[in-house]
């Protein structure tokens, strides 16, 4: 039996690290974020640290760890600092580029799911980010292929490098443009889903600061905070087949305006459906006629 080693005089060990990072990290950040932020600078999985606990942090390691604390307490989001987030089954690579993936809008996948929609129906995605929707209905295998587009060329290239990652470049196709301008003169789609921008920016000064300084203002910010939404929904009718859905994200005091819009629109069977805290925040409506 090989014998046990002891860290080096002055080597601090993967507990030591812990402890130090909960310290610097301050108690409202609590021992949690603490293991989320010395996993991800060592390559480690949370449940792993104490199984390595008494492993001495080689000199790189322990610079790497002092700069993401200090990137932290600044105030820059921990998805940031660590370049990852998780969504639904998958991880994905973000960075100022995109906005980061809320539990939120998984509660819009989760409702797109169970619309009674083909695997090989036509889908897009409007102002996809870091792709999370478009590639987590993928890997979830529910459709075979999703157009999804972004007004942000630099937004693209992490949607695209988090495709590749997941093995599924060749089933999204990601467009550049605003809105609706990406689709194609006669291309009509049975479900087109986004999480549009919807905040007011008269409600910008109220964000938490790690919002407001870090992530990109076109992903957070619509004027009134409807604007984008309107447009989504009185398109829609022009690029969606007869009986195709819209699936939309909004904000949480946003759902009797947002009713309105989608029944003025003409659209059917609208319904609001509340996200993981109960507050009202999807929206779903469907074009009058039956799917060819």
């Amino acid at each position: 039996m090989s014998p046990v080693r002891r860290p080096a005089r002055g080597a601090v060990t993967v507990s030591e690290a812990l402890e130090l990072t909960a310290q610097r990290l301050g108690p409202e950040a609590g021992r949690g974020e603490a293991r989320f932020l010395v996993a991800g600078v060592l390559g480690l999985a949370a449940g792993e640290l104490a199984l390595k606990g008494t492993r001495a942090l080689a000199p790189a390691e322990r610079g790497a760890l002092a700069r993401a604390i200090r990137r932290r307490r600044a105030g820059e989001p921990l998805e940031y600092v660590l370049g990852t987030a998780a969504f639904r089954e998958i991880q994905l690579a973000v960075d100022p580029r995109v906005l980061i993936p809320r539990p939120e809008t998984e509660r819009l996948v989760e409702a797109v799911m169970g619309l009674p929609v083909g695997a090989d129906a036509p889908v897009l995605e409007v102002g996809t980010g870091s792709g999370a929707i478009a590639l987590s209905l993928l890997h979830e295998r529910r459709f075979r292929s999703v157009v999804a587009t972004d007004i942000s060329a630099r937004a693209l290239e992490v949607a695209r490098s988090n495709a590749a990652a997941l093995g599924l470049q060749r089933r999204v196709d990601l467009r550049l443009g605003d809105t609706y301008d990406p689709v194609g003169p006669g291309e009509r789609y049975e479900l087109v889903v986004s999480n549009p921008p919807y905040i007011a920016e008269a409600e910008r000064a109220a964000l938490p600061p790690e919002v407001r300084e870090f992530e990109p203002p076109a992903g957070l910010y619509a004027g009134d905070g409807l604007a984008m939404i309107r447009r989504l929904v009185r398109g829609a009718p022009a690029v969606l087949v007869p009986g195709g859905w819209l699936a939309l994200e909004f904000g949480a005091t946003q759902a009797t305006a947002v009713r309105a819009e989608l029944l003025d629109t003409g659209l059917r069977e609208v319904r609001i459906l509340p996200d993981l805290a109960g507050r009202d925040r999807i929206a779903l409506g469907r074009r009058a006629g039956t799917v060819p």
